[in-house]
């Protein structure tokens, strides 16, 4: 409806802005002058010890220089009572004692009915709590007691009985005058389908009345006591007073328990957060047996910034869960997510409570887990990650996954998080060097799939004079540097080489480090990835290796920043150094097979790998620098011609062999 000019503006004059927000906070003595109406308290909106949020009476303003909340008397009745804004605005007039403008006709028809429910499901909270006391209820009584539940926790919650019976509650509310619009209207009872009495919702059930944000009746969850029920619990059906999807059980009192600084726990059902409640987690709530919604959702974070999802041990309890992570991504934003506490197996809170008490549940909400964990447990369970395609099936649901985060800062740090946990299940056990893996087109010389690590050459490779060459581990090295170089000096050039990089083995133990270091730490930017280097490998360790000679003098490095020029760096020397290493892998498997008889198939792989070195010899290739292809179908430049033909030379045929030049 639209207000009459001015009466905002005098309903705030009227209202004592810090005689509103002081029933929610502690003012903080030393800081508030009361007679300025300057005054300083803990913020209500988000948890801390310092007194940082500021009400300026005189203005009508409050503001928190922690988490930036701000607005007047209206906006803090509605955000600290979660209703709307003419909810505010009648709740404040109230206060002031000034008389509401007259609505529309409609909509005063509208209020006066709601007012009329509210009413009429007060009644019914009452009758069901006198039913409980009845020999009807006795049942129901041991039921309760048996779960821990006395008379004093019962009146607390205001837990009832509903009789077994047709018309109980209906009759009890027509004895009192009650408009059958009403009962009905309040889902407390259905018309008959064969034109008899109409007859109530709830028969034979433990009650459990649902208030809303401002403690109003508007609905109940019935607890079935006969186990040969369909329903074992039943929520009233949807009114003018009840949306499922917009209610949580608990929503008052957890909101009053989160601003003294309890952190917000989420159960799944009533009993759950009764149990919660009475052991000291009194900010607790629960969906009412639903997934929790995305307005459910806003609920939570208007209470708390990161609630604690307190779901079952079960399939189901985790099923939700799971399901609760694609609801909340799109809806992520700074300070605001979710944490995730999963009881043990075949346990609710309730049952925690019963078999090991308050300190177990405690220790469990302090070993909550975020929900990027979550999300990364959700896709990698069960699961096996032995072969590319299934490690690039990984890659692109969590890309997927992430793509739904709106917020690009906090989308960043997700991508990194997930990189970090990939890298402690994939690399974790090849960390500190490796070599390349044996090839797979020999399965003579291959290790099974799936071996825990690369295997390194076998020891008559090792003792050949091929593996121990100085010049061809000097230029591996040289690669090496250029390459890590390169890729520090502009990390955003490191993503199309990762897989690369991961095979890269590196000749000593510095090399490795930093290149798992590239790996990890790259998407994080220059600065970061710097820091890490410095910290784990000493401030030294940059500087020795760029200002090498040949790395000094790579365009790239006196370039830094430049992506392109990098990326063509990285893929130049890569390929060398894999067409060098592929080279080699064929010499020094050939010299292995030299400590037996060699056969004229070996000798011939060796002389095709000498005489294509000769043919770039004689052409004068290696002046241009062109590339030729050896038997292994590497292309060699220059300088890798030269090595393969040194090498070719160097090999000692006297065990049986035939050198065939």
């Amino acid at each position: 409806m639209s207000l009459p000019p001015g009466f905002l503006d005098e309903l705030r004059t009227r209202s004592s802005l810090s005689q509103v927000v002081g029933r929610k906070v502690i003012w903080d003595a030393r800081k508030s002058n009361q007679g300025k109406g300057d005054m300083w308290a803990p913020c209500p909106f988000h948890h801390e010890k310092s007194a940082s949020f500021h009400v300026d009476d005189r203005k009508g303003f409050y503001y928190c220089f922690g988490c930036h909340a701000k607005g007047d008397a209206i906006s803090f009745v509605r955000e600290t009572e979660n209703v709307s804004f003419m909810e505010a605005v009648e709740i404040l007039a109230r206060e002031a004692g000034m008389p509401i403008p007259q609505r529309d006709p409609q909509a005063q028809e509208k209020a006066e009915k709601r007012t009329e429910l509210v009413d009429v499901m007060e009644l019914a909270v009452r009758w069901f709590r006198l039913q409980l006391r009845t020999g009807a209820a006795s049942a129901a009584r041991e039921y309760l007691e048996k779960r821990g539940l006395n008379q004093e926790v019962c009146d607390r919650w205001e837990i009832g009985f509903a009789p077994d019976s047709w018309q109980g509650l209906w009759d009890a509310l027509k004895g009192k005058d009650i408009a059958d619009e009403l009962i009905i209207g309040a889902g407390l009872a259905k018309p008959s389908s064969k034109g008899g009495k109409p007859y109530d919702t709830f028969r034979g059930r433990i009650m459990y009345p649902i208030r809303d944000a401002r403690g109003r009746a508007i609905a109940f969850g019935g607890r079935a006591m006969d186990p040969e029920d369909k329903a074992k619990y039943l929520n009233s059906p949807e009114t003018e007073l009840f949306d499922k999807g917009r209610s949580l059980y608990n929503v008052k009192e957890a909101r009053v328990a989160a601003g003294k600084g309890q952190p917000l726990l989420v159960a799944e059902g009533y009993m759950d957060v009764i149990a919660l409640s009475e052991a000291g987690f009194g900010a607790s709530v629960a969906p009412l047996g639903t997934a929790i919604t995305e307005n459910q959702l806003a609920m939570l974070w208007r209470i708390s910034d990161e609630p604690i999802i307190t779901l079952d041990g079960d399939t189901a309890g985790q099923r939700a869960a799971l399901r609760l992570i694609d609801l909340a991504l799109p809806l992520l934003e700074a300070g605001r997510s979710l944490r995730f506490a999963m009881m043990p197996e075949g346990k609710d809170p309730d049952d925690l409570l019963k078999s090991s008490g308050a300190g177990a549940v405690q220790a469990l909400l302090d070993a909550a887990v975020p929900m990027v964990q979550l999300l990364w447990q959700r896709e990698v369970e069960g699961k096996v990650f032995d072969s590319p395609e299934r490690k690039a099936a990984l890659d692109k649901n969590l890309r997927e996954k992430i793509k739904l985060i709106k917020d690009p800062s906090i989308r960043s740090h997700y991508g990194q998080a997930i990189k970090d946990m990939r890298w402690d299940l994939f690399r974790a056990k090849s960390a500190g060097g490796g070599s390349f893996a044996p090839r797979k087109d020999r399965p003579w010389k291959s290790q099974p799939w799936g071996s825990k690590a690369p295997q390194g050459p076998s020891a008559g490779a090792k003792s050949s004079i091929l593996a121990t060459a100085a010049d061809a581990r000097a230029t591996d090295h040289l690669r090496e540097a250029v390459i890590l170089a390169a890729c520090i000096s502009c990390p955003e050039a490191v993503e199309p080489f990762e897989s690369g990089l991961e095979t890269m083995a590196c000749l000593d133990a510095e090399h490795a480090r930093m290149r798992d270091m590239v790996l990890r730490y790259a998407p994080a930017g220059a600065a970061v990835l710097r820091g890490q280097i410095s910290d784990v490998l000493g401030p030294d360790a940059l500087e020795n290796l760029l200002t090498q000679r040949h790395v000094a003098i790579t365009p790239c490095i006196r370039r830094p920043g430049d992506v392109e020029l990098t990326g063509m760096t990285i893929a130049e020397e890569l390929a060398k150094l894999k067409a060098v290493r592929g080279l080699q892998e064929e010499v020094n498997d050939a010299a292995d097979d030299l400590s037996g008889e060699a056969d004229e198939g070996l000798t011939w792989r060796l002389a095709e790998a000498a005489k294509a070195a000769d043919r770039a010899h004689r052409a004068g290739q290696e002046d241009k620098a062109e590339y030729v292809i050896a038997d292994n179908g590497a292309r060699l430049d220059r300088d890798q011609v030269t090595l393969s033909r040194n090498m070719f030379d160097q090999i000692d045929f006297s065990k049986g062999g035939k050198k065939d030049r």
